[in-house]
């Protein structure tokens, strides 16, 4: 990978980092309340449409985290299933130019262009268990009722086997996790083989923090229905 794509992604999962370092560290389960809800935000669906399918390059990914920024380049990570129990493909892609470009009073995708990719294994079981988890948090944090709204910010995609949430960077909860370990997953994009394997066991520490996250959350949740009783 050249200097300028390894800078490329330690300064996009620093930007993560040092959004999170400036999130509240803990919040009450009712004071969890990110800014995220099901489908596409109002007047995003082309764009994000025509960055997702320029990323995936004709793949069909399980999960895939896209972001798009109000004004520079788009990025975004997918999962790609390998057949049977082969390795799946972890890939981290960034636009080369910004894709939604406004020209003439018109907004056009810039989809002709070859994005910045750096794709890796996977192992088959870890990255079925991510995606499991995935989609149990964003149940667990998003109901099917609440839409997502537009917002003039930088705008997250997430689409985990077939469901789509959207909104802004969440800051807490389960999504604060969630965004723990898209760090990680990029940072394991741009590893050697050694130092992968390494990031494979974080992650797999991690995902049982969402784990107990996840059951303590539905735990808190019967308590207070059976208060209510």
């Amino acid at each position: 990978m050249s200097d300028s794509r390894a800078f490329s992604v330690s300064a996009f999962a620093l930007t993560i980092t040092a959004l999170l370092l400036a999130a509240p560290l803990a919040y009450a389960a009712d004071e969890c309340k990110p800014e995220l809800g099901r489908g596409w935000p109002p007047a995003t669906e082309n764009h994000g449409s025509a960055v997702e399918r320029l990323f995936a390059a004709g793949a069909t990914p399980t999960l895939s985290l896209t972001t798009l920024p109000r004004y520079s380049t788009e990025s975004g990570l997918l999962l790609i299933p390998g057949e049977g129990d082969a390795d799946w493909r972890l890939r981290y892609a960034e636009a080369d130019d910004r894709v939604a470009s406004w020209s003439g009073g018109t907004l056009r995708m810039r989809v002709d262009q070859e994005p910045e990719v750096a794709e890796v294994p996977m192992p088959a079981a870890l990255a079925k268990r991510m995606v499991a988890d995935w989609r149990r948090a964003l149940r667990a944090t998003v109901p099917e009722d609440r839409a997502a709204s537009f917002h003039d910010e930088d705008t997250l995609l997430f689409m985990v086997d077939g469901m789509r949430v959207s909104g802004l960077l969440p800051e807490c909860g389960a999504g604060e996790l969630l965004m723990r370990q898209s760090e990680l997953l990029i940072k394991a994009t741009d590893d050697g083989n050694e130092r992968r394997a390494r990031r494979w066991t974080e992650l797999s520490a991690q995902l049982d923090e969402l784990d107990q996250w996840l059951a303590g959350n539905a735990a808190a949740g019967a308590g207070v229905a059976n208060g209510n009783d």
